[in-house]
């Protein structure tokens, strides 16, 4: 008889918020699958649970979920955790419950504190649709490419990012998103939760004369809804025409009729043809 995988949210800070529910999975379980054994042991302690461990992360997902996935299939149940919030959100734990979905394993969550949702709910900016994009690369090159990826998203955006980065990230993201309001909520439901409601150009200043401390989550505003043109494509095709006329090639005609239009240089380039 096939085990099972609980998918178990831990505190993001505040050991009060493990709820009972969750204390109870932790002790029904055969064994835990934690990120890191020694975080995890001190929530085991706090709520006297005694289980053993199999250490599961980022650099031995692969093999250490193959070893789950088959003692599962041989009756026990596995509580995956993680450090803080629930596991398998911008954590290993995705491979896990992956090889759980494809080798037909049933697998529950009992839910927990999230950073993204919680951060988000106390930022001040539209909730109603948002998109998590987690950590930026520590790679510059990759980390500008993802965030020109994103600059023209509209809904609201959230990321993760640590401390030592956050000056660097917060000067990326005025460079590639321009002006735009953020919450940048850190610590959150530890002693020195903050939320700083401001603006990139405000942020990027602050945090370039003073040091960043703790686990941040950046709320971003999304982009504005362009702007519809009211110019028509007649219009454009008319202007396009006398920059033809004064010496212009029609390709190039076609591109200075689509800047001073907002209308897309190759339905114009189409119609003058």
């Amino acid at each position: 008889m096939n085990g099972k995988l609980m998918v178990v949210g831990t505190p993001i800070g505040n050991l009060s918020d493990f709820s009972p529910r969750a204390v109870e999975t932790l002790k029904e379980a055969d064994f835990i699958a934690a990120e890191d054994t020694r975080v995890t042991m001190k929530l085991l302690n706090h709520f006297n649970i005694k289980k053993p461990m199999i250490s599961y992360f980022e650099h031995n997902k692969y093999e250490r979920g193959e070893i789950i996935c088959d003692k599962i299939e041989s009756g026990e149940t596995c509580a995956l955790v993680s450090d803080a919030g629930m596991p398998a959100i911008s954590d290993p734990g995705e491979m896990l419950v992956a090889q759980c979905a494809e080798r037909g394993i049933q697998v529950f969550v009992v839910p927990g504190p999230s950073a993204v949702v919680s951060a988000l709910a106390v930022s001040g900016l539209p909730t109603s649709r948002f998109t998590f994009e987690g950590f930026l690369s520590v790679n510059k090159k990759s980390r500008r490419e993802h965030l020109e990826e994103v600059k023209n998203e509209q809904r609201t955006m959230v990321f993760y990012e640590a401390p030592h980065k956050l000056s660097s990230t917060l000067k990326d993201m005025y460079n590639s998103f321009g002006d735009r309001r953020i919450a940048l909520v850190r610590e959150i439901t530890k002693i020195h939760e903050e939320v700083i409601r401001t603006t990139l150009s405000k942020a990027v200043e602050y945090y370039s004369e003073n040091n960043a401390k703790g686990e941040f989550v950046l709320v971003i505003e999304g982009a504005e809804k362009p702007k519809k043109s009211e110019f028509t494509l007649e219009d454009a095709v008319l202007m396009a025409k006398d920059h033809i006329k004064s010496g212009m090639s029609a390709s190039e005609a076609a591109k200075k009729a689509a800047a001073e239009t907002g209308l897309k240089k190759g339905n114009i380039y189409k119609a003058i043809l």
